[in-house]
């Protein structure tokens, strides 16, 4: 089977994804270039745009369900008095609206009622299922499907230009935001439509200021032997959880799935990463008020 290909990389690839491809194409390119058995991303990217992609390799890609959690950072670019099927620029323009009447006064007063907690209903084209689906298979059919409002969290929203048709803003936003829908909210709210023309993701919470790497660093790299500059540790993703060092014994409980009854000063109850005493990431575990350790989380980081 061709998971049981490849070789044991264990870590995370801060991706800058290029336009064009799907997140998922990306994620397989970079298993590819590393020859990694296994690989997962943290929160997809559309096509059309770029930045930021954290592709977990091995072992990391069991931290990838906690990483969706991370706020997101954003530069989008919207063409104002244009709405397309998709709400990017991927779709047809099948609506036009006058845009004579927004400023960047507006504007910015706009955004105002956009920051904070908000509710969104999600596109028809996206991923989300419906009976098993993905909606974006109902929208291709033509059929439209009832979708309730999320409440997303808005952290900031920034206009950096206002030059008619063109709307160029920064958001940090919460995981499920969608910013093609954003995009139209804000335009609906000015009297007017609109699309995404470009977005990319500048970074994902925790990795604000590491460096992304492209198709065509990670492939350089690779053919230079130096690949390795590129892959940081599985549990980078999740340095803000406290971390636990276990003995001998404990360790050999914990790599079978089992509780520990564990006194550790100064560990704070809930979410924890576990090491062994010679500094081997084993795992992420819930430690609770009753001083049990329960593996939620086992890793296996050997050399392949």
């Amino acid at each position: 089977m061709r998971s049981k290909r490849g070789m044991n990389i264990h870590g995370i690839v801060l991706l800058d994804k290029p336009v064009g491809i799907s997140s998922n194409r990306a994620l397989q390119k970079v298993r590819g270039i590393f020859q990694a058995r296994k690989a997962g991303h943290t929160g997809s990217l559309d096509p059309f745009a770029t930045g930021m992609l954290p592709v977990c390799l091995g072992e990391a890609s069991k931290t990838a369900t906690y990483m969706l959690e991370a706020a997101k950072h954003y530069s989008a670019v919207a063409r104002i008095g244009e709405a397309t099927t998709t709400g990017d620029i991927e779709g047809e323009v099948i609506q036009t609206c006058p845009i004579s009447d927004v400023s960047s006064k507006s504007i910015t007063q706009t955004l105002q009622q956009f920051t904070g907690e908000i509710d969104q209903v999600p596109p028809m084209y996206s991923a989300l299922k419906h009976q098993g689906k993905p909606l974006y298979e109902y929208a291709r059919a033509g059929i439209e499907i009832d979708r309730p409002a999320r409440r997303v969290n808005i952290h900031a929203l920034k206009l950096v230009r206002w030059e008619a048709p063109i709307l160029s803003f920064e958001v940090q936003c919460s995981k499920g935001t969608y910013i093609r829908t954003l995009a139209e909210d804000i335009a609906t709210a000015l009297g007017s439509c609109a699309h995404l023309v470009e977005l990319r993701r500048n970074f994902v919470e925790p990795f604000t200021t590491q460096s992304m790497a492209s198709l065509e660093q990670l492939q350089t790299a690779r053919d230079q032997g130096g690949l390795q500059e590129f892959l940081l540790p599985a549990d980078s993703g999740l340095l803000a959880w406290p971390q636990v060092v276990l003995s001998f014994d404990e360790m050999q409980k914990f790599a079978h799935g089992n509780p520990i009854l564990l006194s550790a000063e100064g560990v704070p109850f809930g979410k924890v990463r576990v090491y062994g005493s010679e500094g081997t990431l084993l795992g992420l575990a819930e430690y609770s008020p009753d001083r049990q350790l329960q593996p939620t989380r086992v890793f296996n980081i050997t050399d392949s």
